[in-house]
């Protein structure tokens, strides 16, 4: 009850803020745009390649499924679009690797590794069913149920053939 909220805090606070103002992500967006964007425009021709409208778009993106996950709408599409989300907020904005200056880099590997938590986080609220059985157990239950029903209707099936022999026999004879 009170573990999706709490993950969802982050989401919520940095995709309102990059939603207001762009600017300071913008650099990495560049970056991520400069390496990644022409192959995510062959698969996605109208995606936009605007560094400043991909902040936007993703701050969007993690407001509404921040929020989503807070308040319990859809938490496990919520906890999967956020884990998309956060894949390319990553890789963009805490290539420690490329990081020459070994303070730098090590703050910028504590932020990538936070946010690798974070989508373990978020992979765990993905499948969580509340108590609930998922979607395969009920599957497989409805399955089981419609193969007991069959037998049993079966059975009943030949019950009443034999009655109605017994019954047409004792007629005949009679």
């Amino acid at each position: 009850m009170i573990a999706r909220p709490m993950l969802a805090t982050i989401f919520i606070a940095q995709g309102a803020k990059n939603l207001r103002d762009p600017e300071p992500a913008l650099p990495a967006a560049t970056q991520f745009s400069e390496q990644f964007g022409p192959m995510l425009q062959k698969r996605v021709p109208s995606l936009p390649s605007d560094p400043a409208t991909l902040v936007r778009i993703n701050a969007g993106v993690q407001l509404g499924a921040g929020l989503a996950l807070a308040t319990g709408r859809f938490p496990r599409l919520a906890s999967v679009v956020l884990l998309g989300s956060l894949l390319p907020t990553t890789l963009a904005g805490h290539p420690y690797w490329r990081t020459d200056d070994p303070a730098q880099r090590s703050a910028q590997r504590v932020q990538a590794m936070k946010n690798v938590g974070m989508a373990g986080g978020l992979l765990l609220a993905a499948v969580d069913t509340e108590g609930k059985p998922g979607l395969s157990w009920r599957t497989r239950r409805a399955a089981k149920d419609a193969r007991r029903a069959t037998r049993t209707a079966k059975r009943e099936a030949r019950m009443t053939a034999r009655r109605a022999k017994s019954g047409l026999s004792h007629r005949i004879s009679s």
